[in-house]
């Protein structure tokens, strides 16, 4: 697929500096980027390169535009005008193409138009599928779940019964949605299975990673708003809520009952604890652990960042002592004050 830059600028609604005949058929590196390839620059830092880059165009902020005597996209955020070119240029297949032979579909599932089933697929009774809807390979859904329109399951992924998934929404493969969560009782030492009575209920525009899994509600149901965003294998417990425009990168785990605001952004390999509460725009950094609720918009960390092996031998041979040290500094403290009195 090649594009001319006139094109793209009228796509991007940017002012071009250059040819706009030139044509453009790929989006590469600015360090690699050639002459049909287009590329842009953000990081302050690689300024000075532009004067040697091949580029067949840039996507450049107005201060940098001068640097470059190419082609040149002048844009307020390069990085999102980058965001809406690759969509732009995107050649990933469809998730399916038409009903596939081999899928098995209940005569009393709804289908709407131009739906793709893929093969060995299962859509059992009472499932809604809306127009332009894309199930992958291999992919189940199960007894009454609905799925809103144009959003696409690749493959493998399960969705059980009765769960709800909105519109324009993307899941990748081998996600699990609405299996039961982590609900026993114990009985003299015996664990007693709790029935999952609740469901998954998630907006539009969500986008999931590949083996996710969130898990039905207990008695009420796990909800995912609109615009949210999440990271490959994380895992998200029941009765759990999670606000709009919330971003979660790979391998967060989620505790059961947990409720997480709007705009929030959760690093990777974060754990939360369960039934706490986690306020609109924070922001947890990678592989923190959060055992308390959140009442206030900020950045919060924990852990230990890594170190020399030495050094961080040391710091825990001092750590271990941090109690006796404690005793210590009250022992001198008790004594300097009896001096002192």
């Amino acid at each position: 697929m090649a594009l001319s830059l006139g094109q793209i600028a009228e796509h991007l609604g940017l002012p071009l500096k250059g040819d706009p005949e030139q044509l453009i058929s790929n989006i590469a590196p600015f360090d690699k980027a050639g002459a049909q390839e287009i590329s842009f620059l953000t990081n302050a830092k690689y300024k000075p390169l532009l004067a040697t880059s091949k580029a067949g165009a840039l996507i450049l902020p107005k201060n940098y535009s001068d640097a470059f005597s190419g082609n040149t996209l002048i844009s307020e955020d390069p990085y999102v005008s980058y965001a809406q070119l690759a969509q732009l240029l995107d050649t990933t297949p469809d998730c399916a193409y038409g009903i596939h032979p081999s899928a098995i579909i209940d005569d009393n599932a709804s289908i709407g138009s131009n739906v793709s089933v893929g093969a060995n697929a299962v859509i059992e009774s009472g499932v809604v599928l809306g127009d332009g809807v894309q199930i992958g390979a291999g992919c189940f859904i199960g007894r009454n779940a609905s799925i809103g329109a144009e959003t696409k399951l690749w493959a493998n992924c399960s969705v059980y019964h009765e769960v709800e998934i909105g519109q324009q929404c993307l899941v990748q493969s081998n996600t699990v949605i609405g299996a039961d969560g982590f609900g026993y009782a114990n009985k003299q030492g015996q664990w007693l299975k709790i029935p999952q009575l609740g469901t998954v209920i998630i907006g539009d525009k969500v986008e999931i990673g590949a083996s996710v899994s969130i898990d039905r509600g207990a008695l009420d149901n796990t909800e995912i708003a609109s615009n949210v965003l999440i990271d490959n294998q994380v895992h998200i417990g029941h009765n759990v809520t999670i606000g709009s425009g919330t971003a979660i990168a790979g391998t967060t785990g989620i505790a059961g009952s947990t409720k997480i605001g709007c705009y929030c952004i959760i690093g990777g390999g974060v754990g939360i604890n369960g039934h706490i509460e986690i306020c609109d725009k924070v922001t947890i950094t990678a592989f923190s652990m959060v055992i308390k609720s959140i009442s206030e918009p900020g950045v919060y960390s924990s852990g230990m960042p890594t170190q020399a092996n030495r050094h961080w031998r040391k710091s825990m041979a001092r750590l271990s002592q941090i109690d006796e040290m404690h005793k210590r500094i009250v022992s001198l403290e008790r004594k300097h004050n009896a001096k002192a009195d």
